[in-house]
């Protein structure tokens, strides 16, 4: 048994530095490691005190990865060399060939963690973005030239994906890149319309630090990976990339069923093309029925006055909740409640229309571009 060692990834081009470590984990030599940002005390503090390290650690385990969920408190999920080697060479195999990735993610996450190791795995080093001080799309023209062929690839969130495409030299940009790896919360379609019809290539990704991140691409499993739903609409993962469980927590029910990770996420599967709904846990129950915030979304964000959107469940004392559309709006365009209203009514069932609308310049977020549902729910209720 080994210990669990701290590893401060850097920002910026400095994160480079934590490239040679990384390819010893993956070789299988040396500690297993818990990734940390760099200069960030505070959420240092807060994951040391979650996740142990220095404290010993299972036989096999090479990365521990804190997830970004919903509960506050952060969890571990304890990865081997194995686990992330597969997801790798499955992500190259499922994109057509190894190649040379640009980094627009903090790396102590996982989807910027697997930017660096992806780059291992293809005996390239990344290109870096900053993205310290927030990503800014002006600095993607020069990076995207930096990132050597044949294939070029990188991993976005559809915020930056949104900034990007409102910055013509950075749509033009990232329209060079042979895939853009797209995930961490759900993007709108008239935003994957966008992006395709400027010839950017988006694969949308779903999985989470529990399965060495994305594991299945456009709603098909990865080479390795297993995907069943079950009577409650449940989505359950397993295979070659799944975690071996939650650090310090043995008896989570998440781990319960061996080879197979539970999710708190809704999905359907049509002809083995998993789509899935929303988050149970973000269910909203109005009057006896339930919404499910991200479908309303997926309509509301189609109404040509709404840029950005999340639905929220608030406090009501008749309803026990209502929904809340909190938007960011369209420059210059002012949604009205009774407009967004009868939009939302022309698709779905009225219960799920928004009796309340709260404008917002931005939305705020949790961990890489999911958007932060219980900070929306204290600041209006």
């Amino acid at each position: 048994m080994t210990t669990l060692e701290l590893l401060p990834v850097p920002a910026g081009s400095a994160v480079r530095s934590v490239l040679p470590t990384l390819q010893r984990m993956l070789d299988g030599d040396g500690p297993a490691l818990l990734p940390v940002p760099a200069g960030d005390e505070r959420e240092t503090l807060r994951l040391t005190a979650a996740l142990s390290p220095g404290e010993p650690v299972a036989d096999g385990v090479g990365l521990v990865v804190a997830t970004s969920g919903t509960t506050g408190t952060p969890k571990g999920a304890m990865l081997s060399a194995q686990a992330l080697r597969a997801s790798g060479d499955a992500t190259h195999a499922r994109l057509g060939g190894t190649g040379s990735w640009l980094l627009a993610l903090p790396a102590h996450h996982i989807a910027g963690m697997q930017v660096l190791l992806r780059s291992l795995l293809s005996g390239t080093e990344p290109v870096v973005v900053d993205v310290s001080a927030g990503f800014d799309p002006a600095d993607l023209p020069a990076a995207v030239d930096a990132v050597p062929g044949p294939r070029r690839y990188s991993s976005m969130v559809p915020t930056q994906l949104i900034k990007a495409l409102d910055h013509p030299d950075a749509t033009a940009a990232l329209a060079r890149l042979d895939a853009i790896l797209l995930g961490g919360a759900a993007t709108p379609v008239p935003i994957l319309d966008r992006a395709r019809a400027a010839g950017i290539t988006v694969v949308r990704t779903y999985g989470m630090s529990e399965t060495c991140g994305g594991c299945v691409y456009d709603g098909v499993p990865l080479d390795g990976v297993y995907v069943r739903v079950d009577g409650d609409s449940r989505v359950w993962l397993g295979g070659a990339t799944l975690a071996s469980g939650y650090r310090n927590l043995p008896d989570h029910p998440a781990f319960a069923e061996p080879g197979w990770f539970r999710t708190d996420d809704a999905g359907m599967l049509d002809d083995g093309v998993l789509r899935i709904l929303g988050r149970l846990d973000e269910a909203i129950s109005t009057g006896g029925l339930t919404v499910v915030p991200q479908v309303v979304e997926a309509v509301l964000v189609e109404h040509p006055a709404v840029r950005e959107v999340a639905v929220v469940g608030l406090p009501d004392a008749r309803l026990g909740q209502r929904v809340a559309a909190v938007v960011v709006p369209v420059p210059g365009a002012t949604p009205t409640l009774a407009e967004l209203r009868d939009h939302v009514e022309a698709t779905l069932d009225p219960t799920a229309a928004p009796r309340e609308l709260q404008v917002v310049d931005t939305l705020p977020l949790r961990g890489p571009g999911k958007v932060d549902r219980r900070a929306l729910v204290s600041r209006f209720s």
